[in-house]
């Protein structure tokens, strides 16, 4: 779990502690590489921490993506999924083969000041997930 130990600086200089939740849940989402659900990431966390409980993997991932140190997205299931925030980006997705990738934040800067602008709304965050057919898909492949 030392990776997460990364985190603690970070969140004690916004007066925040790093408990053995809060360090499994972000070891976990660390070594993810993808979305995980709320239950995904109580499953795997519980190996590190057998007393953890659901309830409290919810509240801890709604902590973390509030602070900005996990995104949450929904990517058409339905429900939220996370993330470690690494960096800004939204992502592709194929409503047929569930296929993702991911797209740079810096394609959609110019429509992030448009809405801004148009809106009176200073954008502090977004995690946006776009839906359609992927090239495999619209070929038949």
């Amino acid at each position: 779990m030392s990776c997460a130990g990364d985190y603690a600086l970070e969140l004690r200089s916004r007066g925040y502690r790093m408990t053995s939740q809060r360090m499994a849940i972000l070891h976990v989402l660390q070594h993810s590489g993808k979305h995980l659900s709320p239950t995904e990431v109580y499953d795997q966390a519980r190996d590190e921490l057998p007393g953890l409980t659901e309830t409290t993997v919810y509240r801890t991932l709604e902590f973390l993506a509030e602070n900005g140190f996990a995104h949450s997205a929904h990517m058409g299931s339905g429900h939220l999924v996370y993330e470690i925030a690494r960096h800004e980006h939204h992502h592709l997705k194929c409503r047929i083969c569930g296929n993702e990738m991911e797209v740079e934040h810096a394609l959609l800067t110019k429509l992030y000041r448009q809405l801004e602008s148009a809106s009176g709304y200073r954008l502090t965050d977004s995690h946006l997930t776009f839906f359609g057919l992927c090239p495999d898909c619209q070929t038949g492949a």
